[in-house]
């Protein structure tokens, strides 16, 4: 037992396979729980053991269907609270509205903050997530916040095989940091495309900063939702005379055309993590590979719960 009670995990119905692969990794099960809905929509939660003095982790992405899984969480959240969990910890691999952490326009909310404060006020002691849009979303909580980077597992697969004339390259100025260390794990360059948006979900890409003549290419972004950028990038670098391009991404939105625009693509191989899980088209789809998060989360959560330093998985 830890400081705060019995380690219980709970799962909500966004990515209930990520939550069972995190109960192998800790050698627990999964705390029963029914989550169903009326017939004109309404979520019902019911926590079917007791929690009571517990310390207990909710893995619930907020990924598609967004405001449905949302709602789902916020309901466990509250659930838990009214049954004396001791301490609740949302553990969300994907943090949903986080693009929308700023007022880019006059009178448009800031829903990252919103999303923020809805979670503390239902329960939430402490969030858990892998790589949130933007960094600053951690300062709209008062609460403990764990950013987890997929970073270490993404380039491990790189590492395996072992690419001499490797190039990573980030999508826009904004992911450059991410790709800088990114290329630093795995002894590559660095190259930025530089695009030019056009309107939300539409970007058109311009470009290449650095030289990526007869390089193998890895553009990696925090997560590829429509794959319009992404596949301009990836086109953009061909025509700049790369070997080979691939991409890799830490949440697989996959919104709208963006399988097929990912088949279509240029890129040798597409890499995600299960953080999000894909939909039927995307299973199908021959250049998608999938690394699993339950690893680094089973240790998360575990080093939270035994009040052990959780620091030491950003290395």
């Amino acid at each position: 037992m830890g400081a705060h009670g019995d380690l219980k995990i709970l799962t909500g119905t966004a990515n209930p396979a990520l939550a069972t692969a995190i109960c192998d990794h800790l050698g627990c099960s999964l705390l029963p729980a029914k989550v169903t809905t009326f017939s004109d929509g309404e979520i019902r939660i019911e926590v079917g053991a007791n929690v009571r003095g517990s310390d207990v982790f909710v893995v619930q992405p907020t990924c598609s269907p967004v405001n449905h899984n949302l709602m789902e969480l916020l309901l466990i959240l509250d659930a838990l609270k009214r049954a004396s969990a001791r301490r609740v910890t949302a553990v969300m691999p994907y943090y949903g509205y986080a693009r929308q952490d700023r007022k880019v326009v006059p009178r448009a909310p800031i829903s990252a903050r919103l999303v923020a404060d809805m979670l503390s006020t239902a329960g939430m002691n402490r969030l858990l997530t892998i790589d949130l849009h933007a960094g600053q979303i951690q300062g709209f909580f008062n609460v403990p916040v764990d950013n987890l980077y997929a970073a270490p597992i993404l380039a491990d697969y790189f590492k395996d095989d072992a690419i001499s004339d490797l190039m990573v390259v980030s999508p826009d100025a904004g992911g450059v940091e991410r790709a800088r260390a990114f290329a630093k794990r795995l002894s590559g360059g660095l190259a930025i495309i530089d695009k030019r948006r056009e309107a939300p979900n539409q970007a058109k890409a311009m470009n290449v900063i650095g030289d990526v003549t007869d390089k193998t290419c890895v553009v990696l972004d925090d997560m590829i939702d429509t794959a319009g950028t992404i596949c301009q990038a990836g086109q953009v670098l061909m025509d700049n005379g790369a070997k080979a391009v691939y991409a890799c991404a830490s949440h697989a939105v996959l919104s709208g055309q963006a399988v097929e625009r990912l088949e279509q693509s240029p890129f040798s191989q597409v890499i995600f993590t299960n953080s999000i899980p894909l939909n039927a088209a995307a299973r199908a789809c021959s250049k998608i590979k999938v690394l699993s998060v339950a690893g680094i989360l089973a240790k998360a959560i575990h080093n939270i719960h035994t009040e052990s330093s959780v620091s030491v998985l950003f290395t």
